[in-house]
């Protein structure tokens, strides 16, 4: 979207608002749905994401990246807020039931959907971490902080996650 539109989007200008909303919201819906088990949640968080984009879009500064970085963070934000209102629970799962091998060829073998599903029946904790390392590329560091955890527990939280994904592929494939 360019800047002239967003602009009009920063007025409140409806037409380009829905612009915005129609270029994005299916990508923004599919990151949402990486950090909740459940579509209302998603779709809450979804909702919840924009109101604050045309809210805080002035905020926006085309010389720091594009649109959809500054988006993705933004609802990436907005699912950590909901997440923390729900009290992310940090969980462990008895690593008997976890099977440790998989073949490697696997992975590419599962859609964006199974693989989507494969994610969203983690743990609440395991799911948070596993997004915001794997998927979205924040250090240990940084996810303790953003979390309100120690960097350790970022770090068990993704290796048994990991197991858990590894468990969870074998019994698909």
């Amino acid at each position: 979207m360019d800047t002239p539109k967003l602009k009009l989007c920063i007025d409140g200008n409806r037409s380009a608002q829905k612009e915005l909303y129609d270029s994005y919201n299916r990508a923004l819906f599919v990151l949402c749905q990486r950090y909740f088990s459940d579509v209302d949640d998603a779709q809450d968080a979804l909702q919840d994401g924009f109101i604050k984009v045309y809210r805080d879009l002035y905020q926006f500064d085309a010389l720091k990246g594009s649109i959809y970085s500054w988006l993705k963070k933004v609802f990436i934000n907005t699912c950590l807020e909901k997440l923390r209102k729900k009290k992310l629970d940090f969980v462990n799962v008895d690593d008997s039931q976890i099977i440790s091998y998989y073949e490697p060829d696997v992975i590419s073998t599962l859609g964006l959907k199974e693989i989507t599903e494969l994610i969203q029946s983690m743990p609440t904790g395991y799911r948070t971490v596993f997004n915001l390392y794997v998927i979205e590329g924040y250090n240990h560091s940084e996810i303790a902080q953003m979390l309100g955890i120690s960097e350790s527990t970022s770090k068990t939280q993704l290796m048994k996650a990991k197991n858990f994904l590894k468990g969870k592929i074998e019994l698909v494939v």
